[in-house]
């Protein structure tokens, strides 16, 4: 088993119940088991303006899945809850983001793991942080260590 963690993001619909929504679907994907998941933090939307502010949240999940099988799931469980990609940064009803996969650095097309972006991203961070405080981004330190660079 490998310890990933997801992010999740909404703007669009109920994203309490696409929350809720995507542990289950989690949870149901083959060799994984939903293990943690934060709070849900509220958030503005991040390089665009006029669109509603997101809940994000993170989930721990203990998975057999290799990164490449584990992020088509999580586009197929976006994907069965409504999420279209009409335009860049356009609203969700549901975004996953796998962050971060075991010790994982990988660097593929469509695959970047750690998450390119996490380490500058509070709404990752926190919640992140929230559920595994003692969490390492590859590359990057530990989660307590870069929060503080972002809190304003």
């Amino acid at each position: 088993m490998i310890r990933a963690y997801i992010a999740f993001g909404a703007n669009l619909g109920d994203p309490a119940a696409a929350f809720a929504d995507a542990l289950q679907r989690l949870d149901a994907l083959p060799g994984t088991r939903v293990v943690a998941s934060s709070s849900l933090y509220r958030s503005a939307p991040v390089g665009v303006a006029g669109q509603p502010d997101y809940l994000n949240a993170v989930i721990a999940l203990d998975t057999t899945l290799a990164p490449r099988p584990l992020l088509e799931a999580l586009l197929a469980i976006e994907h069965d809850a409504g999420r279209r990609r009409d335009f860049p940064m356009a609203p969700r009803t549901m975004d996953l983001d796998l962050l971060l996969h075991g010790d994982a650095v990988i660097d593929q097309p469509g695959l970047q793991v750690p998450h390119p972006r996490m380490h500058e991203r509070a709404f990752a961070l926190l919640p992140l942080a929230e559920i595994a405080p003692a969490a390492s981004i590859p590359g990057r330190g530990g989660v307590a260590a870069l929060l503080p660079a972002l809190a304003g």
